[in-house]
This record gives structure tokens, sequence and C-alpha cells, in this order.
């Protein structure tokens, strides 16, 4: 295919389909509904495979690619995969996330490619969060009353770890995924003395806003750690530090937000005159002579 024909390739099949729709046979229409019903095994399959599924000539699939405007089936394929590593569109899912991943790591360097997704995706934190990000969401835990931490999805894991590690800090703080069931009830004594941590990746939740527009009508602060995808929360939080997580069709890593955190409860640490120090020690001679099984601790 030409540079001038194929820049007018349409991003999407979707797109693809609807351009062609008046050239397309029965077969096409057939081999079509085989590759939009499950488009991440169409992108790995070849076109003799995905004639078989369709039930149509072992040559449809090759006749398909070259009416949408490509020399030959493996081309068409290239652009399904694309999509796959681009992310969007006809492939927007979880599966198809994963699938790019494992499009991305060659045979047998899967471990590889993920540790160079992450490392890659650390190193711009570098470029991207400073000293002075950490020590303005520090400085908003040292002086709070009390500390709600918040994620969904993926970032509920994180949400967690957060709030045990200031506990253990000592610090009065609630891990509102675990109550998202109660959230009336977990948020109904915030006052402006509190902290509100929001955590959010790739999508905001519904909840999220909800909970930041309960925190700024009681007069909490607010922090967020969030990825690019998921920058914008309304309203804007007191502080907020975004990163990216990973380029489309790679690992989005969870090491880097939790990087993050973990850097700005040990600047914590270092600023709140040995309030965290007395606290772990003193938890470590509790749990050292409490007596309760290991598993509960």
């Amino acid at each position: 295919m030409s540079e001038a024909r194929q820049s007018e390739i349409p991003r999407f099949l979707s797109e693809l389909v609807n351009r062609n729709s008046a050239r397309l046979t029965e077969a096409d229409a057939r081999l079509l509904e085989v590759l939009m019903q499950d488009p991440i095994r169409g992108a790995m399959e070849n076109g003799k495979d995905v004639s078989f599924r369709a039930g149509v000539h072992p040559a449809s699939a090759v006749r398909l690619a070259r009416r949408l405007g490509f020399k030959g089936y493996p081309q068409f394929r290239a652009f399904l995969q694309a999509n796959l590593l681009e992310g969007g569109g006809d492939f927007e899912s979880p599966a198809a996330r994963m699938a790019a991943r494992l499009l991305r790591a060659e045979d047998g360097r899967l471990l590889a490619s993920v540790l160079d997704s992450e490392i890659a995706a650390l190193r711009q934190v570098r470029n991207s969060v400073s000293d002075t990000d950490i020590r303005a969401f520090s400085e908003t835990l040292r002086d709070a009353r009390r500390i709600y931490v918040f994620g969904r999805g993926h970032a509920a894991a994180l949400s967690s770890l957060i709030a045990l590690r200031l506990s253990r800090s000592g610090y009065d703080a609630v891990d509102l995924a675990c109550h998202v069931h109660q959230l009336a009830e977990a948020l109904a004594t915030l006052s402006p003395g509190d902290v509100i941590w929001l955590l959010a990746f790739r999508r905001t939740s519904p909840l999220i806003h909800d909970v930041r527009k309960i925190a700024a009508g009681r007069g909490a602060r607010t922090l967020a750690l969030t990825d690019i995808l998921s920058a914008r929360i309304d309203p804007a939080p007191d502080r907020q530090i975004s990163v990216a997580r990973g380029e489309p069709g790679e690992s989005q890593s969870l090491v880097v937000p939790m990087t993050v955190s973990n850097a700005v409860i040990l600047d914590l640490a270092a600023i709140d005159d040995g309030r965290s120090l007395r606290a772990l020690g003193a938890f470590k001679a509790f749990r050292a002579a409490a007596g309760l099984p290991a598993a509960l601790l």
C-alpha cells in the first residue's frame, strides 16, 4: 500500500467498515461479525483461521482485507494489532489491554517486557514529580486530624496499603474503599481538620467526584494521586500528583503510584518530629507481646 493510500486508512475497524460498507459481500459481513465479536482473537489469528470460524472460503479473509484497502490479510491483521497497542475504540477493554501486552512481548520475554515497561514508567516519574510535590502531600497529612484514603478498582489495593501504613505510623487513617457501602456513615463526621487522599487510575469513578464534593462542602482538604487519564477531578483537589503509568499497550504500572505513595509516607516520617518512628516502635513491641496469631498481624 502506498504512503498516500495508507494515510487514508481510519484508525478504528468500525470506521473502516462504515467507509467501505457498499463494497462488502455477505461473506465479508460474516467475517466482520466474527472479528467484532472477538477482536482480540481476530488480531492474533491468520486469515484462514478467521475464515474457518466464519464458515466461509479460506480465501475470503484475504478478499475482505483487499476490499478494505490492504494488500492482504497480514497487513489487515497488523492494522488490528496496532489498534490493540494504541488502545481505545474497538479495543478498549481489560482483555484488549492484556492482549496488547502479549503482542509487545517477544517469545520467551514476557517478564522482561513487563520489567522494561515498569522501568520506563518509573523513569518518567523522576522527571514529572518533584520533592516539592512530595513535601506538599506529607505536610498536609502531618497536620490532619483524620486521614481518609479512597480508591476504586485497582486503586483500592493501594488505598488499603496507604491506610495501613499511616495507621502503623500513628495517624488516624480510614480506608474508605473498605467502607464503600457505608460511605455516608464513614464521612458523616468529616470536618475542616480532616484530609481526603483520593486515588484514581484510568477512569475516575463517579464516587471519587462525589467524595471530593463532600470534602469541599465540609472544608476538608483533598489530595489526589492519579494517572494522566484520570487527572481531572472536579472540584480540583488542593494538591494533586499526576503520573504516567505506562504507554498504551504496555503494562499499566501500579508500582509507579505505590512508589510515589511510599515517598510521601517516608517524607512524612522525616518531618513529624518522630511521631511515625515512635508509633512504629510501639506497634512492633505490641505485636511481639500480644500473642496474636501471626496470620492476623
